[in-house]
């Protein structure tokens, strides 16, 4: 078996996981193969070479983008000459499109084959960047069935290998074992979870807050577990909590334990709405931005919905109040009822898991093999 050389480049850890778990699914298939690229801690243990830490990459937000970007552009350019002097049989970018994109377009220029793995959100907006996408990329995996519809209409070739998540998440999440490890009474349990940035906690925290105290004058035997994305998180709920009774019990991190063992998710937008699907918890979804960047985002976004779960059934399964409709009072009565209801939630919850369910890490491995003619 001939020697295979591939390129990857990941920009954050969620991409360090899917990185880490294609490099084991495709040393399986083809035990001579040499990775080079960029990655975090966990691609190096499966055998990367860094040209560099992956924390470089990792910038959230315009401000911080803009005071890297120097940084950041130079760095792009390097790599790119380097890998078009190493010639890889293949280059994997993974995720962080605005890094990657433009790596894929001169690599391929240079003949070198590229794979794209998660698809950026481009059916929901900026949708210009198909075009891009469909010069620069050999083969897009997308983790979503919606998204590989798009690309197929778009005239990109593609392949939905499945979501990691859905391959990890048990079909049955155990509720009363997750409440044991916790230490957590029976009783109605609602899990909060406001976000993992300090403006999204910001926004919503409070409002999360407001409609906990609502919905326990409702009910008044209820409970709450709020699952802190990291210590600053802690610090700013408990600051918010100062002041209030309510009987919350706060974690560091842990939040799928958190959703394993509620019987409701009160949630912010964002990838957390997947996670509380594949462990088939009815959920209420809000958000709220600023009102320009909300004004600005209902022009471009060309979507009928928000929520990962809506967007996977395509319909409304799943109740989305944003901006002013986002009240403590209606979150509370939207959410009292599915503490002990919400089954037509959670069957469609275990429909999209099964389909999800596809071994993403050996999918994405036998079409990337697949696409340079590798034996496998």
């Amino acid at each position: 078996m001939a020697n295979l050389r591939i390129a990857l480049v990941a920009g954050e850890a969620s991409g360090d996981i899917l990185g880490a778990g294609l490099m084991r699914a495709l040393k399986a298939r083809h035990p001579a193969v040499e990775f080079i690229g960029v990655g975090g801690p966990l691609m190096q243990a499966e055998g990367l070479t860094s040209y560099f830490p992956m924390e470089r990459l990792s910038v959230m937000g315009l401000v911080e983008v803009l005071g890297r970007l120097r940084e950041l552009l130079a760095r792009r350019k390097k790599l790119i000459k380097t890998l078009i002097a190493e010639k890889p049989d293949v280059f994997i970018g993974i995720d962080a499109p605005d890094f990657t994109l433009n790596i894929e377009l001169k690599l391929r220029q240079a003949g070198i084959k590229t794979v794209h793995y998660v698809s950026p959100s481009v059916w929901a907006w900026r949708q210009k960047r198909v075009l891009k996408i469909r010069e620069g990329c050999d083969l897009m995996l997308t983790l979503l069935p919606f998204e590989a519809r798009f690309y197929e209409e778009k005239g990109v070739p593609v392949r939905f290998v499945g979501h990691t998540l859905a391959d990890a998440i048990p079909l049955e999440a155990d509720r009363a074992a997750a409440r044991a490890e916790l230490g957590l009474p029976d009783g109605p349990l609602v899990a909060l979870m406001p976000g993992s940035r300090g403006g999204e906690v910001g926004r919503l925290g409070g409002l999360f807050l407001d409609a906990a105290q609502r919905l326990r004058a409702m009910r008044p035997g209820v409970r709450f577990i709020i699952p802190c994305a990291n210590p600053e998180r802690r610090v700013q709920l408990e600051e918010l909590l100062a002041g209030r009774d309510l009987p919350v019990t706060l974690l560091d991190g842990r939040s799928h334990q958190a959703l394993a063992a509620c019987d409701a998710v009160l949630i912010a937008s964002g990838t957390a709405t997947l996670e509380a699907l594949l462990y088939k918890r009815p959920m209420v979804v809000a958000y709220r931005l600023a009102p320009l960047t909300y004004w600005i985002l209902k022009r471009m976004v060309k979507s009928p919905y928000i929520s990962l779960p809506n967007l996977l059934a395509q319909r409304l399964l799943v109740p989305e109040l944003l901006q002013d409709d986002a009240t403590p009072e209606a979150l509370a009565l939207t959410l009292s009822p599915l503490i002990d209801g919400g089954e037509e939630q959670t069957i469609g919850f275990d429909q999209i898991h099964r389909t999800l369910r596809r071994d993403a890490s050996n999918q994405a491995a036998e079409a990337v093999l697949n696409l340079i003619g590798a034996p496998q």
